[in-house]
């Protein structure tokens, strides 16, 4: 099996069965670590698409989520937040539960979540601190803590 095969299984097992086909696999660039051959990022036509970590998690760039959120199944690791939101997270702030009009079911904490406005704009890349239950059922706290923001 070749890497761009198994870097399309590693994005289906941690986004969702399919997402991987957004991915534009044959123009992906991959970059491994020099030290310990493994895989560390993947990009495409020079723009930053993603980041194996040591875990085995996987660190999207907002470029990489515009790409992924194009995909339906990719949207159940996606939160919505409303427009009072919205200019906060292009700053680069963290994502309350009161904010968050529309959480995915696979939003979990620790997991990888792409921020979106409610015209379906990327705002943001982060983690999620609470899980898509805890959001739906708190009206207060960090929901997720954005890492990268659309507008940087």
């Amino acid at each position: 099996m070749d890497a761009r095969a198994k870097v399309a299984m590693s994005i289906d097992y941690v986004f969702g069965r399919g997402v991987s086909r957004r991915l534009p696999l044959k123009k992906l660039d991959l970059t491994f670590s020099m030290r310990t051959s493994k895989l560390k990022m993947i990009s495409s036509d020079g723009r930053h698409v993603a980041s194996f970590r040591s875990d085995g998690g996987i660190t999207l760039s907002v470029y990489g989520a515009e790409l992924l959120v194009k995909s339906r199944a990719f949207r159940d690791n996606c939160v919505v937040v409303n427009q009072d939101a919205e200019e906060f997270v292009l700053k680069g702030r963290s994502v309350f539960a009161k904010h968050v009009v529309n959480c995915g079911k696979r939003v979990r904490p620790a997991s990888e979540v792409v921020v979106l406005s409610q015209s379906g704009k990327v705002l943001g890349v982060g983690k999620a601190i609470m899980s898509s239950r805890m959001i739906e059922d708190f009206n207060s706290g960090v929901a997720v803590k954005v890492r990268r923001s659309a507008a940087t």
